[in-house]
């Protein structure tokens, strides 16, 4: 199959997915533009930038202009840019909001306007609520818990209310990203834990029996590429959950124990139980993708990143933990 070559624009470019998702999308000849505010570092890209297919916007998604400026010549979107999770959005819910929900209409009529045939719209798997079915598919009702996952539900019901002939949408539902990124997070559990064991000698497990759905960061990312390859009515309006497996804490930290070494798991009683779980067999059915990484191989990753000296200060940097660089930077 010859490989379609998008303009592609890709809000949020520079966080953690992105950060390992826009070299793919250049190495594979797309031409990119990045928008985002660059909180956590400018020259992210620095060894791209000698590459005429990148384009680099630093701005803020809810300024109209922006948005413009940053759509031009684009012809497919991978709407990355949210405040991530719910603590994040605790932090300013008003905040939350203008960029999860208010920014997000506009966003999609700019590229109807200007002639974008595909969008792709990063959602989540928090959308559902906690179930106690054991195979959480993506035609069970959704019942978000949060103002973060209740707006990326009305996002996605914006999105649907947008398509039209000739603009094709595409909702996807990760589960928690994990892995090694040039813009690491450290406040997602798997990373939290391989943090903790290699730095600290010792991991936390609040409960232990609650499951969690997770994604490499290298499947999530090869997800999005596989999406501007497959033919536009394959994916028009569909909505996928993406995950690899669920697993309880305790499951996680003991797969973290077997690839960093002997480290304790100390055990902590929490009333809060509560489990997320996500069913991804209907993306393999319909789509064909199958992760190719495991819990272990992000676990793995991170630990040569941290030997590889690739982190300052990683227990307490707020480079790497999105409240506490939130908080630094009094964003508004």
């Amino acid at each position: 199959m010859t490989k379609k070559l998008w303009n592609v624009l890709v809000t949020g470019g520079a966080g953690y997915v992105g950060s390992v998702l826009i070299p793919k999308l250049l190495a594979e000849g797309h031409r990119v533009t990045v928008l985002d505010l660059y909180l956590y570092g400018e020259d992210l890209f620095a060894e791209y930038r000698s590459n005429p297919n990148l384009i680099e916007v630093k701005g803020d998604m809810r300024d109209p202009a922006v948005v413009a400026k940053a759509m031009e010549g684009c012809n497919a979107v991978i709407h990355l840019a949210c405040i991530s999770n719910d603590p994040s959005f605790e932090l300013n819910p008003d905040l939350g909001k203008s960029i999860n929900f208010d920014a997000f209409r506009p966003l999609v009529k700019a590229a109807k306007k200007v002639g974008a045939t595909r969008f792709i719209y990063a959602s989540s798997s928090s959308v559902y609520g906690i179930k106690s079915d054991p195979q959480v598919t993506e035609d069970l009702p959704l019942d978000p818990l949060t103002d973060y996952s209740k707006f990326k539900m009305m996002c996605e019901e914006v999105l649907e209310e947008e398509r039209e002939p000739g603009f094709h949408t595409l909702t996807i539902r990760p589960a928690t990203v994990c892995g090694y990124g040039p813009r690491q997070r450290l406040d997602v559990i798997v990373n939290i834990l391989t943090n903790h064991a290699v730095n600290n000698g010792r991991m936390k497990v609040f409960g232990g029996s609650q499951l969690r759905p997770n994604i490499h960061i290298g499947d999530m990312t090869d997800l999005y590429l596989l999406c501007l390859q497959l033919p536009g009515e394959q994916i028009d309006g569909k909505i996928y959950n993406a995950g690899y497996e669920n697993h309880s804490l305790m499951q996680l930290a003991e797969m973290t124990r077997s690839v960093v070494g002997d480290v304790a798991i100390d055990v902590e009683e929490t009333n809060d139980l509560r489990s997320y779980q996500v069913s991804s067999a209907k993306i393999t059915r319909e789509l064909g993708f199958t992760p190719k990484h495991t819990i272990e191989d992000a676990v793995r990753d991170l630990k040569a990143a941290f030997d590889a000296g690739k982190f300052q200060d990683p227990m307490n940097n707020p480079m790497y933990y999105n409240i506490k660089r939130m908080q630094q930077v009094k964003l508004a």
